[in-house]
This record gives C-alpha cells, sequence and structure tokens, in this order.
C-alpha cells in the first residue's frame, strides 16, 4: 500500500498552514496527501442544543477538509488530494492514522510576537504516542519561510531552501533519525546541519574550577565521536554539504537558535515500551515549544 503524506485538520489558522505544508512535502516526496478531519460526537445532552445538535457538528466537520482540499488542488495542480472524515477521540484516531503515513503533519498555534508553538494536549499525545514522523507547523509558516532571502533581502520561495538541522546525541544514535534527516536535506538540495549540544560529566562540572585544557580535550572527544557517528552517511550521500557542530552546554537552547536559519528542525523521540509509558524527552520537548521552523519528531528505539 502506498503511504501518504497524512495532515490533521480542524479549521484553525494552524490546521491549515500544516495543510499547506504537508503538500509541498507531498511532492517533494512524490507521495499523496490525505487530509484528515477528525469528528468528535457530541455528548447525547448537548446534542440536544439547536446550534450544537450532530448534524450540525457533522455539516461543519465534513466542509473543512472539502473546501482545504479544493484549494490545495488549485495550488498544487497535478498533486493527488484525498479527504477523510473519522469519528473519535482526536488524539487516537490521529495516532491511528498516523500508522499509514509516511508523515503526519499538524498545526500548532504560534505565540504571536514571540518565537515558538504553542503545542496544545492533542499535538503532545500524538508525537508521545505515535509510531511514524510527526511535525508540526505553526500559524502563519509560508513556503518563503523555508528559503533563503532573493537578492534584495526578501524570503522567497524561488531562492535555495535553508538548512535542515538534526539535534543528534551520540551515545546511541538511531540511523531511522539520521536517515530520515539526510534524506530531508537531499530532496531539499539544501545542507544538514547536525547540532550536538554537550555538558561535561558531572564530576567535570561541580565544585572544581573551569578547565580550559580539559573542556577543549572533551569539546575533541564530542567532535570526533560526531564525525564518526555521521560518516556512513555523509559517504552514503555525498552530495550533500553536511556541517557538524559540538557547541557546549543546553542541546535544546542551541537547537532553538539554529531553528532561526533552518527551513525543518529534526529530533528524535526514543520510544519507551516499558510500564513508564511514551515519553517526550526535555530536548525534543524545548524544541516542540520553541522552535521559529517546523518541526519533525521521528520516533525510535
Amino acid at each position: 500500500m502506498t503511504r501518504t503524506v497524512t495532515v490533521g485538520l480542524d479549521g484553525s489558522a494552524e490546521s491549515r498552514a500544516a495543510a499547506e505544508w504537508a503538500a509541498r512535502e507531498a511532492r517533494l516526496l512524490g507521495l499523496p496527501l490525505k487530509l484528515v478531519q477528525v469528528w468528535e460526537p457530541v455528548p447525547a445532552p448537548m446534542a440536544q442544543a439547536p446550534m450544537l445538535g450532530a448534524e450540525t457538528q457533522q455539516y461543519w466537520t465534513e466542509r473543512i477538509p472539502r473546501e482545504t482540499g479544493e484549494g490545495i488542488r488549485l495550488r498544487h495542480p497535478g498533486l493527488d488530494v484525498t479527504n477523510e472524515l473519522l469519528s473519535g477521540r482526536p488524539a487516537d484516531v490521529l495516532v491511528s492514522a498516523a500508522k499509514d503515513a509516511e508523515l503526519l503533519v499538524l498545526g500548532s498555534r504560534g505565540l504571536g510576537g514571540v518565537g515558538g508553538f504553542m503545542v496544545g494536549s492533542v499535538g503532545l499525545s500524538v508525537v508521545a504516542h505515535a509510531d511514524r514522523p510527526v511535525v508540526l507547523v505553526r500559524a502563519g509558516e509560508q513556503a518563503a519561510d523555508e528559503h533563503e532571502m532573493d537578492p534584495v533581502g526578501i524570503p522567497s520561495a524561488a531562492a535555495p531552501f535553508r538548512p535542515v538541522v538534526l539535534g543528534l546525541g551520540i551515545e546511541s544514535p538511531d540511523d531511522e533519525l539520521i536517515g530520515f534527516a539526510f534524506a530531508a536535506a537531499a530532496r531539499r538540495d539544501t545542507s544538514l546541519r547536525v547540532v550536538h549540544g554537550w555538558n561535561p560529566p558531572a564530576y567535570y562540572a561541580y565544585g572544581l574550577p573551569v578547565d580550559l585544557e580539559v573542556q577543549g580535550a572533551l569539546a575533541l572527544r564530542e567532535s570526533t565521536a560526531l564525525t564518526e557517528v555521521l560518516r556512513p552517511w555523509t559517504e552514503k550521500f555525498p552530495e550533500t554539504e553536511v556541517t557538524e557542530e559540538c557547541p557546549y552546554g543546553s542541546p535544546g537552547a542551541h537547537l532553538v537558535d539554529a531553528s532561526r536559519q533552518a527551513s525543518l528542525v529534526i529530533v528524535g523521540r526514543r520510544v519507551r515500551r516499558g510500564p513508564l509509558g511514551a515519553h517526550i524527552g526535555s530536548v525534543t520537548h524545548a524544541v516542540l515549544h520553541h522552535s521559529i521552523a517546523p518541526v519533525a519528531v521521528v520516533p525510535h528505539d
């Protein structure tokens, strides 16, 4: 079965921005686009109210993906676009829909003049439980935002893509996460910026004065290890320019800073199958809430 780029709709500005981003990504991937609207049935007491009846809610629920699909077909001629109306608890339904998708795209409300996302409970739940990559796109995101400035200093969709940024830990790097990032950069014909933020072990950091020689040795060790982790991938993608960065300090803060000049930020989420259940790590959580660019969260073992 052919996978799709699937996007969750709710009629909001952020979900419309997510649908446009998903349409562009579907064209890059050469895959169909599926628009999914989740209809959460109205509880019986509320359904008796004239303006809140189940038929009224279902009408508007069906109208959103239909009109969104019509607009996307006009702006992206030739793209295979389908609509699907599903019923149930939104987070659960979207997690299920993601299983047959190449990736799932959701909208996330922007924080006005402050850079970053407001990730709601549905978005966080989907990110924490989905088996496939999930991309969060904030309201107002436009195609030009993913591209470099044109000669007169204005972002333009005709200009090259900005770099793809990958946040990578090197203790137990995952091939699925790294491969996703290299493929994303390759299909955009842009560079890949790999950011590995690090902090020294506790016995170096506490109770001792800063030793620049020791810190330099640790930085060299981290940089060397990162190069070795990426070596098989740079050989597999020889035409993709790769920049390796090993800054000292909070990985999340460094990735948020890098997002200001990125077309896409990619982070991982380690899948937990133990009694503690699903979990979003602190670095991924920080990036989700504060990144300027769209964020892809890739689940991995």
